[in-house]
């Protein structure tokens, strides 16, 4: 199930989505689903005990905490009801070049800093309520990003000397609802086929907490394990095994491609912040690393990650080839998946893993046999969906090859196909859209984004005449480029600090 796919388009490539959707599904998925329970990968688990630490509501709990008056959560907040951000630390690469060279405030998440007590991954840790959003640099940005359109908004809001308590109501409010239509309208029908999403958001969910004669479903909404341990994780095949980044770190850039490794490495969950062996070696001691905050020279170009000219934003667009899409949905994970640092689940400084528990393929598959899930097979048939076919899931179209089984193992593969796969296989044998969910998948993923809309204390569901009012490209929308507009106020300079232009060559590490 690996492939060695890079930076640049390639027939693996799914044109029509941006690479930034991928780790915007892998922010989505930390305000979902947070699994607090305590077991070894591959131990049995009845369902009944599973801990889950995140509401399964789109509220964004996994930004906002329990709110700055709340005594786990007020060290995430500024006074005014703001949330904190880091500074960036200047370092020597490349050498000459000021931007890099100078610390830049507000473009690094929030830390606990050298004065923290415990090992330097302690002093590394984000002052955020979910870590996992610094499990790699692009969602640790992505998550920075949320926190300057929250601010953004409560300086919108604060005006008149309005009381803080209110202005963060308010605040919260409208970024949860601008979020959630973002979700609606600008993610799900990227990844999941169209149709299917209208269809759910139009008539309504037909297989999970549906509405009865005797009322509606429970206050709370729930979270299907069908979701969070197999549909939800289609996102792993969409990830890239490198990434043009910044004008530092691309090809033809001093760094070179930003390779997925790299990524993991400047985070502070997964990673240390420092430059290191190519084979993440040090990353499991949780005292390796020399630096405590992002350098500069790996702030985000948004430019690469999200389209700009959908928002009328032409002088923000980047030549197709320093542009990054997400690899497409199917059967393939990209090689750096089959060993992952052991920040990524919570085994930094402990006893170091088989190797096979760093394989992200194994790790979902071993999971769904924890639990007992249900086959793809027996959900198809359980929703009315026609099932794929036998050549479908063996063959497939251009995915995971499944050569050499012998007759006996094709039969109880097509009988009993884990779930995560199948619903896989069905993106890549979509015939009406490639790569986009549908079948078994499109209705879970897109059943359970309306249940946990409509479940959230804050809802476009529930208001079904709300509109987005924050500034936007076209009236009454509002995108991720939208988002990232407003929150680094419409400036070319924030979305990019680093600039454009060629640099010289130069030898030294990728952050010294």
């Amino acid at each position: 199930m690996t492939t060695g796919s890079g930076p640049a388009p390639d027939p693996d490539s799914q044109p029509g989505i941006p690479a930034g959707y991928t780790y915007l599904g892998q922010f989505v998925d930390h305000d979902l689903t947070l699994d607090r329970t305590q077991v070894a990968l591959g131990d049995p688990v009845p369902v009944e005990e599973l801990l889950q630490g995140r509401s399964p509501a789109l509220d964004l709990d996994s930004l906002y905490g329990m709110g700055p008056d709340h005594a786990s959560s007020s060290r995430f907040y500024e006074v005014d009801g703001r949330l904190k951000t880091g500074d960036a630390l200047g370092v020597g690469f490349p050498p000459s070049f000021p931007p890099a060279n100078t610390d830049q405030k507000g473009f690094d998440l929030p830390r606990a800093g050298a004065t923290a007590p415990g090992t330097k991954a302690d002093q590394r840790a984000p002052l955020i309520p979910d870590a996992r959003n610094d499990e790699n640099l692009i969602v640790g940005q992505l998550h920075l990003a949320f926190i300057h359109f929250h601010n953004r908004v409560v300086q919108r809001l604060a005006v008149g000397g309005r009381p803080v308590p209110e202005v963060f109501r308010a605040s919260r409010d409208l970024v949860v609802k601008h979020y959630q239509w973002i979700l609606r309208t600008d993610f799900l029908p990227r990844i999941v086929d169209p149709a299917i999403v209208d269809d759910v958001f139009t008539n309504g969910r037909r297989h999970f907490e549906v509405p009865g004669p005797v009322g509606q479903p429970g206050e709370h909404p729930t979270m299907p394990i069908e979701f969070s341990v197999a549909a939800y994780r289609f996102g792993h095949s969409m990830i890239r095994a490198g990434y043009q980044w910044n004008r530092v770190f691309r090809t033809g850039g001093p760094g070179g491609v930003a390779t997925l490794g790299a990524l993991f490495r400047f985070s502070g969950t997964s990673g240390n912040l420092s430059v290191g062996p190519d084979d993440l070696s040090d990353l499991d001691d949780p005292n390796s690393g020399d630096l405590l905050r992002l350098p500069s020279n790996w702030i985000t170009d948004w430019r690469r990650l999200f389209d700009f000219g959908s928002a009328g934003r032409t002088d923000l667009a980047v030549p197709a080839v320093e542009f990054n899409v997400a690899k497409r949905i199917d059967t393939l994970l990209v090689d750096p998946l089959t060993t992952l640092p052991t920040g990524t689940f919570e085994g930094r400084g402990k006893p170091a893993p088989p190797p096979l528990h760093r394989n992200l393929a194994f790790r979902n598959l071993a999971r769904a046999g924890m639990v007992e899930l249900a086959t793809g097979p027996q959900l198809a048939a359980q929703m009315g969906i026609r099932p794929l076919t036998e050549q479908q899931i063996v063959d497939g179209a251009g995915g995971a090859r499944l050569t050499g089984l012998t007759a006996a193992e094709r039969a109880e593969l097509v009988a009993h196909t884990p779930l995560w796969f199948y619903i896989l296989r069905e993106a890549e044998v979509n015939a009406n859209h490639p790569g986009l969910l549908t079948g078994v998948g499109g209705r879970l993923v897109a059943e359970v984004f309306h249940r946990s809309i409509d479940g959230s204390r804050i809802s476009i569901i529930r208001e079904p005449g709300w509109r987005p009012t924050l500034p936007a490209h076209r009236a009454g929308s509002f995108t991720m480029a939208d988002l990232l507009l407003f929150a680094f106020e419409n400036d070319a300079n924030r979305l990019n600090p680093l600039g454009d232009g060629p640099l010289p060559a130069a030898g030294g590490g990728a952050a010294a």
